[in-house]
């Protein structure tokens, strides 16, 4: 169901690959909603992915763009604006990869070079797509910009590795720069903080399968997925949350504030039963 919320804005998304992707739902959504919007991704990602496909659907265009590189930001705002004959009123930076992650290098033995180039990716790239839309004066007024970002930049989980670093870093990066385009510019910039979701990039991190299984049993809502977190994300680009800036907003179904549920201590119980009698022979367990 439309409800029309993004009718006559404007709006630019980052991290659309196939699918799956939490960036390709929030493509359709905004269209959807009555957005008009301009795709990108580096030019390796669209070999790989089906963005092309998704933009013929959308009735727009994939400007190829490198979220590292100033000069690629500043050529698709640029060529982005001129597409849709005007500002942006909304942008989704949904972009994160670590080398490491993908080298199986822990965290206790990271790469350094990858390291940095993790923290280019998945946070500095923020940075770089704000402040090159500030000093294009790219956004309108009132506009919203928002990444993804995920709870392990406030809690250890295991095998997430480098990637908790540069959440943290994004999330900062929303706060600080929030502060100086919401002052000029009444841009409001969140981070949303999403459950795991079954994505490309997330079946990279170690044990994930087993990660997204135990949030959404501790989860009294159960985890929300990719069209989820798209609906959620259109109500930060809506004029209906003009005053909610500098935020970390968790979108998990609760995971967050939730110590220990019942479901997870059902599993935990049932597997410590099983490690006390399975070294018992005779237990018909066994």
């Amino acid at each position: 169901m439309s409800y029309g919320l993004l009718k006559g804005k404007k709006g630019l998304i980052f991290g659309a690959l196939n699918e799956k992707s939490i960036a390709w739902k929030v493509a359709e959504s905004a269209v959807a909603e009555g957005a008009q919007i301009v795709l990108t991704n580096t030019p390796v990602s669209m070999r790989l992915g089906t963005i092309d496909e998704l933009a013929k659907r959308l009735n727009t265009v994939v400007i190829p763009a490198d979220a590292t590189k100033v000069e690629d930001l500043e050529n698709l705002v640029q060529k982005g604006m001129e597409h849709l004959g005007g500002k942006f009123d909304f942008v989704l930076h949904s972009i994160g990869m670590s080398p490491n992650v993908r080298k199986g290098r822990t965290y206790d033995d990271l790469d350094y070079n990858f390291l940095q180039q993790t923290l280019d990716i998945s946070a500095i790239s923020f940075h770089k797509v704000i402040q090159v839309c500030r000093k294009a004066d790219a956004i309108n007024e009132w506009g919203s910009v928002v990444a993804l970002s995920y709870i392990a930049a406030q809690r250890t989980l295991y095998g997430y590795n480098d990637m908790a670093d540069a959440k943290a870093m994004l999330e900062s990066i929303a706060r600080s720069f929030g502060y100086i385009y919401g002052r000029e510019k009444k841009v409001r910039i969140n981070t949303i903080s999403q459950s795991p979701t079954q994505t490309t990039a997330g079946g990279g991190i170690m044990g994930f399968d087993n990660l997204v299984d135990f949030a959404d049993r501790m989860s009294p809502l159960g985890n929300a997925d990719a069209q989820d977190c798209a609906d959620y994300v259109i109500t930060l680009f809506s004029d209906l949350s003009r005053k909610v800036t500098m935020q970390n907003l968790f979108h998990d179904g609760g995971y967050s504030s939730m110590g220990m549920s019942f479901r997870t201590m059902k599993v935990y119980n049932e597997g410590l039963e099983y490690r006390d009698v399975k070294d018992d022979k005779t237990h018909p367990k066994a």
